[in-house]
C-alpha cells in the first residue's frame, strides 16, 4: 500500500464527566504508530451534529470528512445496554459516505466492556452497507484498566487492537481499490 489509509477515530460519549478521553487516547497513540494509517479523531463532543438529521455547515463538512476516509473505529462507551445516541445521529446524518468502508470497534464499560453495544453496533453499520471488522477491543471495569498516565497492562486488549489494525487495514486498502476500480453500487 503506497498511500496510508486515511482512518477517521470517532469518540462517541459526549457526557460531561466522560472516560472516553482515556480510552481513545490510549487507542489513536496504537493506531498512529501504524504507518498503514494517516489518524484523524472526530470527537462527537465537539462535532455539532443536528438530532433532526437537517442540512447544516457542520453537517456537510461531516460528511465530507466521511467521504474522504478509507476507514473507521467508533471508540463506544454502553449506557443502559446499548451506545450513545449522539453515535447513532452520527451514523444516521450521512448514508452514501458509509458505503463500502470498513468500521471496527473500541468498546468499554462495566461489566459487558462495551461489547452488547458494539454487538448492537454491528446491526446499524451493516444497514448504511459498511464491512464491520470482526476483532474488537473490550475494556470490562475500563478505569480499572488504564493506570494514571493513560496507558493499558490489559493484554488482550493490546493484543486485540493489533489484530483490528491489521484486520481493518486489509479492508481498507482492498476495499479502497475496489471503490475506485468500480464504485459501490448500493
Amino acid at each position: 500500500m503506497s498511500t496510508p489509509l486515511r482512518l477517521e477515530v470517532i469518540v462517541a460519549s459526549v457526557r460531561p464527566a466522560r472516560f472516553a478521553p482515556v480510552v481513545a487516547d490510549w487507542f489513536l497513540r496504537t493506531a498512529r504508530a501504524d504507518a498503514r494509517f494517516d489518524v484523524g479523531v472526530i470527537d462527537l463532543m465537539h462535532t455539532p451534529l443536528p438530532a433532526g438529521l437537517t442540512d447544516t455547515p457542520e453537517a456537510v463538512a461531516y460528511r465530507e470528512r466521511l467521504a474522504a476516509a478509507d476507514a473507521f473505529v467508533a471508540v463506544t462507551s454502553e449506557y443502559n445496554h446499548g451506545y450513545p445516541a449522539a453515535l447513532k445521529t452520527a451514523l444516521d446524518i450521512a448514508k452514501h459516505e458509509w458505503r463500502a468502508k470498513p468500521i471496527g470497534f473500541v468498546g468499554y464499560g462495566g461489566l459487558s466492556g462495551g461489547l452488547r453495544a458494539i454487538e448492537q453496533l454491528r446491526q446499524v453499520v451493516a444497514e448504511i452497507h459498511m464491512v464491520s471488522i470482526r476483532e474488537s477491543v473490550s475494556f470490562h471495569q475500563a478505569k480499572r484498566a488504564f493506570d494514571t498516565n493513560g496507558e493499558t497492562r490489559d493484554g488482550a486488549a493490546i493484543d486485540a487492537a493489533e489484530r483490528l489494525l491489521r484486520q481493518l487495514a486489509w479492508w481498507g486498502g482492498h476495499l479502497r481499490e475496489a471503490r475506485a476500480a468500480d464504485p459501490y453500487p448500493g
